[in-house]
């Protein structure tokens, strides 16, 4: 069976459409549908619903979608063992963390990793973490860091550290002085904040929807100096993680009451073979990682 024809029909199926499916693989829409044809000759069943709108994939089209997965996934696994057999100090590995991880904690790690694996590839993808718990979950990653409060029974994680969620404000706001803020108090202000899927967004926007309190956000940026910067313009307040603001002159933050932290972990799908790539990562990135109290 034609894998390549396998994985067409896979990213067919996730996006739902043909059009979205050649961009994402990057060939012309006439030869992706093509490709489709022949695997469904390949086969000797219909896969998809060419007639049906509400419905891309027929039945057999959804039974060979989930075998396709793990078959791709296996083939997958198998490329990077061989791949580890003739080099033990190559490889590539998949990483995901959010921006403001991967700005304020990872460059040393990174630069001292590359260091030590000069051959190795890191492929670094920036995302929220329920993202990429998610792309974990898919196979699109091998390793992340991601929230740990409530853990999927489908990965394996090893705890780094715990963080508290602060409120970051300008030196001259007028609860600069306070010692502690609650979330009602914090939700009545105007905003900055990140976009929807990043844990310092969704306890914000959780507690607003329980309570029924209309936000003022005046801006919405995953940009982390961007962010300040507007925080220090006294545009609005913001969420982030203590460590950020230690060498700032111009921002304080204040702890909410009752105390927010987030536990980060880094995580591993429990089925999906891990590199020895991975692993020297995961042992560099527990021995080198600073960890908070």
């Amino acid at each position: 069976m034609n894998l390549k024809r396998l994985e067409y029909f896979c990213q067919l199926a996730v996006l739902g459409n043909f059009t979205r499916a050649a961009h994402k693989i990057g060939i012309a829409q006439p030869a992706l549908t093509i490709a489709i044809q022949k695997l469904e000759q390949e086969v000797g069943l219909k896969l998809i619903n060419r007639a049906e709108k509400n419905a891309l994939l027929t039945a057999e089209g959804e039974v060979l979608y989930k075998l396709a997965t793990q078959l791709l996934s296996q083939a997958k696994q198998l490329e990077l063992e061989l791949e580890e057999l003739k080099d033990l100090e190559q490889g590539t590995i998949r990483f995901g963390v959010s921006a403001m991880m991967g700005s304020y904690y990872f460059p040393k790690v990174l630069a001292t990793f590359k260091q030590k694996y000069p051959k190795i590839k890191m492929h670094l993808v920036d995302q929220g973490t329920a993202a990429l718990e998610k792309m974990l979950l898919n196979g699109e990653l091998d390793l992340a860091l991601v929230r740990s409060d409530s853990e999927n029974p489908q990965l394996r994680y090893t705890e780094l550290f715990n963080e508290e969620v602060v409120a970051a404000m300008a030196s001259s706001h007028p609860l600069a002085n306070e010692q502690s803020i609650s979330l009602a108090q914090f939700c009545q202000q105007p905003l900055v904040l990140f976009h929807e899927g990043y844990f310092l967004r969704e306890v914000i926007s959780q507690y607003s929807k329980k309570n029924h309190l209309a936000l003022d956000i005046r801006m919405e940026t995953n940009l982390i100096e961007l962010q300040k910067s507007l925080v220090r313009s006294e545009v609005g307040i913001t969420t982030c993680l203590s460590r950020i603001l230690q060498n700032e002159q111009q921002m304080t933050s204040t702890p909410f009451e009752p105390k927010i932290e987030f536990k980060l972990s880094l995580a591993w799908k429990k089925n999906h073979y891990l590199s020895k790539a991975s692993k020297a990562f995961m042992t560099h990135l527990s021995s080198t990682l600073d960890p908070m109290g």
